[in-house]
């Protein structure tokens, strides 16, 4: 995913990694990642747990236009299961 990140990028489009491996992103140094150390499967959080999805896709709009150095990986220290989600009331991006 990182190579293809990449790839992507030197044509202008930015892009986020959500990853669950931190090795590999510090290897392959995405452009910018989220690591999440969730379950297989699970990028972006459990099913039917929509605050949980919204958090990790808002955290990675922040990313888009706050991490400027190549190879930024993010980890916000959520826990599989055992954190409160709110869903973002406002977007604030920068």
């Amino acid at each position: 995913m990182g190579l293809i990140a990449r790839v992507i990028e030197s044509f202008g489009i930015p892009t986020v990694c959500v990853i669950g491996l931190r090795e590999i992103a510090e290897r392959v140094r995405p452009p910018r990642a989220i690591h999440l150390k969730w379950p297989f499967g699970h990028p972006l959080g459990e099913p039917g747990n929509r605050a949980q999805q919204l958090c990790v896709i808002y955290i990675a709009l922040q990313a888009l236009y706050t991490v400027r150095e190549s190879g930024t990986i993010i980890d916000p220290g959520w826990r599989w299961r055992r954190e409160e989600y709110e869903e973002p009331d406002r977007w604030d991006l920068p």
